[in-house]
């Protein structure tokens, strides 16, 4: 039984520290409640004294409390820190669960009630391995990769925590390319036929008990009368189903969240559960928590910015507590190449906690290889080798092993129908069987087949390119197989994202031998997946959704470029898919994320031959434009060099036919600006006034395929709506008008 304390004495002893959104949010108990926090306004403090306000003032039975969090970790976190503040005794009735932890109950009383024991639960990755293993060769009629299976299994869990239907998931295979409903269903069936459920399984079969079982759902809603959910952003469609059904219309339901930190769609993170939550819950009140106590005022004004330009959010802006401090630093460098050197040479002198946040994994793998080579310490976060097992990787490895081994029929048959030479399988079969029975060269044995004149000149052609690449370097390899031997294009025929070529290429450059290189890729994949963190490191390399609850007094925002931070453009919203604007709208998200994880300094790198809209925006959006020389400043934004590339320039003087390439990238890269008045770039929802029609508002932007802008409308007060060319509409009046 917990003690009784009056509201004031509570609030005394607890709530000191509590600012006013704070203490609203501790002392709102009855009814449905959402409360929206942003980054650093302290959401697991409140979490923890609302639970001992609900125990010490409210006189709420422990039992009574159902805490969910997204995480196991979360809800140890989350037990530990209540028992810290309150102690171990009133600690002890309380109920911390995740969502599948809740479901689990829920399904072994539920059998027990029907007298039948329920499916096993897969706790081993290995088992469904080798069911959608055996059943991806069934499908698809190849091996698949580690990257294949783990793709499948994200698909599938998407699916099922998005509740899809039969049309719905062959449409997401067409998108992805794959069979993916055939492989659902048979996946399901397997598990079925050896009475086996996943954890996905685990949470649609609590939700059929419950809607099919009215006395089941009654038990549950009569002993958690009150719900408290952290992290409401990351749940998935079927978790918010679960959680509305325990709590009923009217319900004591808590949900901590906030839409704009929702970035695991790939997941199934359902923020829209947020956003219709006062449609959902009669009577809800919505409160919010605006105050960062995390990062310095200046971070804090330019992430909140950034994150207004979305548009399915709640109207909320974040505020700073602290003062303004270091400015956002841009790091020039003349190509993303570049940025390697520069992170290893800032590694050997660091003094301060800096976190190097990217969007994905294989952004950070050129500079592991070289932090290795140089024996530098450093922490990674969860680092996901897929990389090493995609499909593209594999590829490039199996073709450079057939550079070594032209006589290997397994490679070949692997490799023959990437490289756009239109020689059919019967015909690739009999050149190994041919190459065998001679004893030569599997591409020598086109001589002695039957193929039409164009097929015999493509193979003639891709059989010298083998020949001379068994001899180059393998940073050369790499890029004759992109550029010359017909793979880039299967790659672009295929819509297939080429960005991993350029991290096998940095990878290449340390090494002189193909056979070398190969090996090194295997020692990486080792180096990362048995490493050891050094947790007396300043380094820390992590992608952004690693870093989600972190924070770092120092952070590095790196390959912040279109295709890759964010993964993929759109370059006319007004004809995109709503899929696509969803997608486009998470990936602001995530680098929202990203900025918000800095205390003290921001860093964001930007590249001369790889445009960003996103560093765009920041500019633009902290008044600033970007300077010319080293260290150019305005408006509180700080641009500087890397020095590293300067001296490198000075010192080593490139040849004219690579000085002429590299004027060609940066013309190519920046928009013309003819005049003063031209923005760098345009961003949808910013006002602008033109002399004949107004004041208006860009609703649609229009982008060439270097990113840069090319067609504009405008939607003017007047409710009319005209469209502009760029950069010609400014350069003959128009203007951006200021906030």
């Amino acid at each position: 039984m917990v003690d009784t304390m009056t509201e004031k004495d509570f609030l005394d002893k607890y709530g000191q520290k509590l600012n006013n959104e704070q203490l609203m949010a501790v002392r709102t108990i009855e009814g449905p409640v959402l409360l929206l926090a942003v980054p650093g306004s302290g959401k697991t403090t409140v979490l923890v004294n609302r639970l001992g306000y609900m125990l010490s003032v409210k006189g709420i039975a422990p039992e009574n409390i159902l805490t969910l969090t997204y995480t196991v970790a979360a809800t140890r976190d989350m037990a530990r820190r209540f028992e810290a503040l309150f102690g171990k005794e009133m600690a002890q009735g309380l109920e911390f669960r995740t969502i599948n932890g809740i479901c689990a109950k829920i399904i072994s009383h539920y059998g027990r009630l029907i007298g039948k024991k329920s499916f096993d639960l897969i706790t081993d990755e290995k088992v469904s391995g080798k069911i959608l293993t055996d059943l991806y060769v069934k499908v698809c009629r190849e091996y698949p990769t580690e990257s294949d299976i783990k793709n499948i299994r994200t698909l599938i869990t998407y699916c099922k925590n998005m509740m899809l239907t039969e049309k719905e998931i062959r449409k997401r295979g067409e998108d992805e390319g794959i069979e993916l409903w055939d492989m659902y269903d048979k996946y399901n069936a397997e598990l079925k036929a050896r009475s086996l459920m996943d954890y996905d399984d685990q949470m649609i079969y609590a939700y059929r008990m419950l809607k099919s079982s009215p006395d089941l759902l009654d038990y549950y809603r009569k002993l958690y009368r009150y719900i408290c959910v952290d992290e409401a952003q990351d749940t998935s469609k079927i978790q918010h189903m679960i959680i509305s059904l325990l709590a009923g219309e009217n319900g004591n339901l808590f949900m901590v969240g906030d839409e704009d930190q929702s970035i695991y769609g790939f997941r199934a993170a359902y923020p829209e559960a947020l956003l219709n939550f006062e449609k959902e819950h009669r009577g809800a009140k919505v409160l919010v928590m605006d105050q960062n106590y995390r990062s310095n005022a200046k971070i804090v004004k330019l992430a909140d910015m950034f994150i207004q330009k979305n548009f399915n959010r709640h109207e909320k802006h974040m505020r700073a507590t602290r003062d303004a401090a270091a400015d956002i630093s841009y790091v020039v460098l003349d190509t993303r190449k570049r940025q390697y050197n520069y992170l290893l040479d800032m590694a050997k002198s660091l003094d301060t906690e800096t976190a190097v946040l990217y969007r994905d994994n294989e952004s950070i793998l050129p500079l592991v290889d070289m932090l290795d080579r140089e024996d530098m310490p450093y922490r990674i976060k969860s680092a996901d080798m897929a990389f090493f097992t995609h499909r593209i990787v594999v590829d490039v490895v199996n073709i450079l092993k057939f550079a070594l081994n032209p006589m290997d029929p397994e490679l070949f048959m692997k490799i023959y129908f990437k490289f756009q030479t239109y020689l059919r399988k019967p015909d690739a079969e009999q050149m190994c069987q041919m190459a065998d029975y001679k004893h030569y060269g599997i591409l020598d044995a086109v001589e002695d087949i039957e193929v039409n004149k164009n097929t015999l000149s493509n193979v003639r052609s891709l059989r010298t390119h083998f020949r001379n690449m068994a001899a180059d370097s393998p940073a050369k390899a790499i890029n004759r197989i992109n550029k010359y031997m017909g793979y880039g294009d299967y790659l672009r025929d295929n819509n297939m994202d080429d960005n991993k070529l350029f991290i096998l290429e940095m990878l290449a450059q340390n090494e002189a031998t193909i056979q070398g290189f190969l090996d090194r890729l295997e020692e990486l994949r080792t180096i990362i997946t048995e490493k050891e963190n050094d947790y007396s490191a300043k380094l820390i390399l992590s992608t952004v959704h690693s870093s989600k609850g972190l924070e770092y007094s120092n952070v590095i925002l790196i390959d912040v470029i279109n295709g890759v931070f964010p993964s993929k453009m759109i370059k006319n919203f007004k004809t995109a898919l709503p899929s696509e604007k969803r997608d486009y709208e998470e990936e602001r998200r995530i680098f929202y994320v990203g900025m918000t994880r800095a205390k003290d300094k921001l860093t964001i790198f930007k590249y001369g031959d790889a445009p960003s809209i996103f560093v765009g925006e920041l500019i633009k959006g902290n008044k600033a434009k970007t300077g010319t020389g080293v260290g150019s400043v305005e408006s509180g934004v700080r641009e500087t060099a890397s020095i590293r590339s300067v001296n490198r320039a000075k010192a080593k003087i490139r040849s004219s036919e690579h000085s002429a390439t590299t004027m060609l990238l940066k013309k190519k890269a920046a928009p013309v600006t003819s005049g003063a008045n031209v923005p760098e770039n345009l961003v949808m929802g910013e006002r602008v006034y033109q002399e004949r029609y107004g004041e208006g508002v860009i609703s649609d932007v229009t982008w060439d395929e270097d990113e840069i802008p090319t067609k504009f409308t405008v939607e003017f007060d007047d409710g009319s709506e005209r469209k502009f060319i760029y950069p010609f509409a400014f350069t003959t009046g128009m203007k951006i008008l200021e906030e």
